[in-house]
C-alpha cells in the first residue's frame, strides 16, 4: 500500500509560480511511475505530467515549457514546478502512483492517489 500526500497549492496571480510536492510512503517508490493530474470544476480529470521510474518525463501539450515534473527517490517525493501560470490552470491537482515502471497518461492505469491540493490562479 502506498500513501500519497500533496502539498504546495494555493492562490497565485497569473504569470506566477507554484511548486507542488507529493510525499509517498513505501519502500518501492523508486520503481513506480508517478503522475500529476488535475480536475477543474465541472470538468473531467486531466493528465498533466508523468515521470517514469527511470526519470523519463511526459507532459500534456498545454503545460509544456511551463511545468516541470521531477522526483527524488531518496526522499520518496515527486514535485511539479509550475511557472507562467494561467487562469485556466486553476484546478485541484492530484498526485498518483503507477506500479508499472513506464507510467501512463490514463488515470485508470494509476494504482494510488492522493487527496489533492487546490491551485487557484487569479487574473
Amino acid at each position: 500500500q502506498v500513501q500519497l500526500v500533496e502539498s504546495g497549492g494555493g492562490l497565485v496571480q497569473a504569470g506566477g509560480s507554484l511548486r507542488l510536492s507529493c510525499a509517498a510512503s513505501g519502500r518501492t517508490f523508486s520503481t513506480y511511475a508517478m503522475g500529476w493530474f488535475r480536475q477543474a470544476p465541472g470538468k473531467e480529470r486531466q493528465f498533466v505530467a508523468a515521470i517514469t521510474g527511470g526519470g523519463t518525463t511526459s507532459y500534456v501539450d498545454s503545460v509544456k515549457g511551463r511545468f516541470t515534473i521531477s522526483r527524488d527517490n531518496a526522499k520518496n517525493t515527486v514535485a511539479l514546478q509550475m511557472n507562467s501560470l494561467k487562469v485556466e490552470d486553476t484546478a485541484i491537482y492530484f498526485c498518483a502512483a503507477d506500479r508499472d515502471w513506464f507510467g501512463s497518461r490514463n488515470d485508470w492505469d494509476y494504482d494510488y492517489w492522493g487527496r489533492g491540493t487546490q491551485v487557484t490562479v487569479s487574473s
